[in-house]
């Protein structure tokens, strides 16, 4: 097997992904098909089945080829190791990324690789009734700052339906003029990821939800089940000229859509402080660590 077998992913794809993700539930946020498909234009990703499991290879415009952890119902450190060998017999490098820490002391040989924490890219994972409730003293700023938004704007939160895209939509391109997405290439990259969500919201299965104030989506999220216990949430945007309406759309998504669900993956910080600070201020209940992974030299 050499990289030329494997295939760019598109939307036909999805029904093999989910069969595999649903036998072989993750932990880290990057493996949903949704995920996937929706950022495939910045990382470009290739894949390929075998051996009942899927091998996913990242190929960024100017880096260096990097595989993910292989998932599915097959033997998981045969693939990953199938996988290494042929990112090194294409690039004579092996780098796998995004590998959770669960994965790592299960499936990789310590004998044979080396690995370092990937703390840029480590998730946040919060109790849903946490993010809902805001209870208790160590809540107590945040609930404060949601209560004063709610006593000092009207708004009404919809879920989202084929309806409320274009009124997203509308609100995804103020918010990226706003914060001058065309200058900025990571913005530019999130700008385009979250278009192919929306455009592609029937195809897709996630959930969303908005908050609209006279008549405008002012604020929006998107996400879905990651696991048996567990929802991510891919996207969040907010009017920042509106204070709290981060908190609100936070607190209302989770309440309209992840009340079934014990906890809540909020992604990673990407090593941004503001991010960071923010992703941390909400105490999260645990991080799902993940790691960058060598061949041993």
């Amino acid at each position: 097997m050499t990289l030329d077998d494997f295939k760019p992913l598109d939307l036909h794809d999805k029904g093999v992904f989910m069969e595999y993700l649903e036998q072989d539930p993750p932990q880290a946020s990057e493996f949903t098909f949704t995920n996937f498909f929706i950022w495939r234009h910045h990382h470009r990703p290739l894949w390929k089945a075998w051996q009942d499991c899927i091998l996913v290879v990242l190929h960024p415009e100017g880096e260096t080829p990097m595989g993910l952890a292989p998932f599915g119902p097959g033997d998981k450190e045969k693939a990953f190791n199938r996988a290494a060998e042929v990112l090194q017999g294409a690039t004579q490098t092996v780098q796998m990324c995004r590998v959770a820490e669960s994965f790592l002391h299960q499936y990789v040989d310590p004998d044979r690789y080396t690995w370092v924490l990937d703390r840029d890219h480590c998730d946040y994972v919060y109790e849903t009734k946490d993010l809902i409730h805001l209870s208790g003293k160590r809540y107590h700023r945040k609930k404060n700052h949601l209560n004063r938004f709610i006593k000092s704007y009207a708004f009404e939160y919809q879920p989202l339906d084929q309806d409320l895209v274009e009124c997203v939509l509308d609100m995804q391109a103020a918010w990226c003029a706003l914060r001058e997405c065309r200058e900025k290439p990571d913005l530019l990259s999130e700008d385009h990821a979250v278009f192919e969500a929306l455009t592609s919201f029937e195809e897709l299965d996630y959930q969303g939800g908005g908050i609209v104030m006279e008549g405008k989506v002012e604020a929006f999220s998107i996400g879905e089940k990651l696991n048996t216990d567990t929802a991510v949430i891919h996207v969040e945007k907010a009017n920042p000229d509106i204070p709290g309406l981060y908190a609100a759309i936070n607190q209302q998504f989770c309440r309209h859509a992840w009340l079934p669900m014990t906890y809540v993956n909020r992604e990673q910080d990407l090593g941004i402080e503001g991010l960071r600070k923010a992703k941390e201020s909400y105490l999260p209940h645990h991080m799902v660590n993940k790691y960058r992974v060598t061949i041993r030299s």
